[in-house]
């Protein structure tokens, strides 16, 4: 007897290369079976996914959520999961000082699954009053930085950069230099925000490596992906051959409909979409990561590869592809199910040179339910969009 099964859905699981009606079965936490057809009677509990896509519990590996002391910070619950993601990653609210307090009192209470990127300054993004956290270089403790990362290596996945000028003023160098090291040392990856950046991107570029994000990558302030006529720099395309992962990163200035159509028509796509929730964005124009995965499919991406970048690439982007991101036997009972609204969408970018640029998408994912280590945690569209 399982203890779930979900029947009769569209299953689009890119891990698998599936994309078809199945009915999927979970049992103790885990995926169990997946069928053409398992009999309600061989469950305990049944979901009944008719008209909906089911796929591995959605991944958005750019979030803040450490509420109630990063400005930046949101209630976990409410923003992710309860908006279809099971997974989500907090990117460097917290730094060596702040993370036991991150721990206690945002993870352990979350029933989102929450994972962390370290700050590499010890206090984190408490304020977005100056001085920004790197411009005081002294908060960037490596020694501090490398033990807490040992001391949680089951929730750090490693050291998280603010370059921009308001994060790190005139120590972005030094800043680099410092997480370069801390990143090597406990053998885990560098994620790096760019935009209006110093040193130059081409410069940041050179120092990563296999494993490392770069996230905010179709921004339209200065250092982003594009040379002055357009076209992808050379050094953005090497280091994506050498397996650095471009992200998103939406967030309320570091996404641009346009930069994203530039890069794209030159085959360049992202290797991982994200959402930067955070305070100043969760009510527009970010919403949620089901908007954000809207808007690529309005660029043209198709639904499988919207949700491989999802799911199993940003698996593969903190090692963890044979728990997360897939719907496999073995893998945990995580499972996203969505529904494709038809209609005329408003979409907005958060576009800063050229201000926002709206859209009309002709159709949207909206969460429609989420099931967390084999659990219903609800059933129910959220009713944001709505078909005009």
């Amino acid at each position: 007897m399982y203890d779930l099964v979900i029947r009769s859905g569209r299953v689009i699981d890119p891990s698998q290369g599936w994309d078809s009606k199945k009915d999927i079965a979970l049992q103790g936490g885990q995926v169990v079976a997946a069928a053409d057809s398992i009999p309600p009677n061989q469950a305990r509990q049944v979901v009944d996914a008719r008209g909906l896509i089911v796929t591995p519990g959605l991944i958005d590996i750019h979030v803040h959520v450490y509420e109630g002391v990063s400005h930046y910070g949101i209630n976990a619950d409410e923003n992710c999961i309860y908006r279809g993601v099971t997974t989500a990653i907090d990117a460097g609210s917290s730094g060596a000082q702040t993370f036991p307090g991150f721990r206690k009192y945002v993870v352990e209470v979350s029933r989102t699954r929450i994972l962390a990127y370290l700050n590499l300054s010890m206090i984190g993004m408490i304020t977005e009053w100056p001085p920004g956290e790197l411009e005081q270089i002294l908060y960037a403790d490596t020694d501090f930085a490398l033990k807490t990362l040992e001391a949680n290596r089951d929730l750090l996945l490693g050291i998280k950069l603010r370059l921009d000028r308001h994060a790190a003023g005139a120590n972005g160098r030094e800043a680099l230099t410092r997480g370069r090291a801390v990143s090597d040392a406990a053998g885990l990856p560098l994620m790096i925000h760019i935009g209006d950046t110093t040193p130059p991107l081409p410069e940041i570029l050179a120092e990563t490596c296999a494993g490392d994000v770069i996230t905010h990558c179709f921004h339209d302030k200065e250092g982003g992906i594009l040379d002055a006529t357009g076209q992808v720099l050379p050094e953005v395309r090497a280091a994506a051959e050498r397996g650095v992962y471009f992200d998103v990163g939406h967030g309320r200035g570091s996404f641009s409909f346009q930069v994203a159509r530039q890069a794209m028509e030159q085959e360049f796509l992202p290797a991982t979409i994200s959402s930067d929730l955070h305070s100043h964005n969760y009510r527009g124009p970010v919403f949620d990561l089901a908007t954000t995965m809207s808007k690529f499919l309005y660029l043209g991406l198709t639904l499988s590869e919207v949700i491989e970048k999802t799911t199993v690439t940003p698996a593969r982007s903190i090692r963890m592809e044979n728990q997360l991101g897939t719907l496999r036997p073995g893998a945990c009972a995580d499972v996203t199910l969505l529904e494709l609204r038809e209609g005329a969408f408003p979409l907005t970018d958060s576009g800063v040179m050229d201000g926002r640029q709206s859209v009309t998408a002709d159709r949207v994912l909206v969460p429609a339910g989420v099931i967390r280590n084999g659990k219903v945690i609800f059933m129910r569209e959220i009713e944001r969009f709505t078909a005009s």
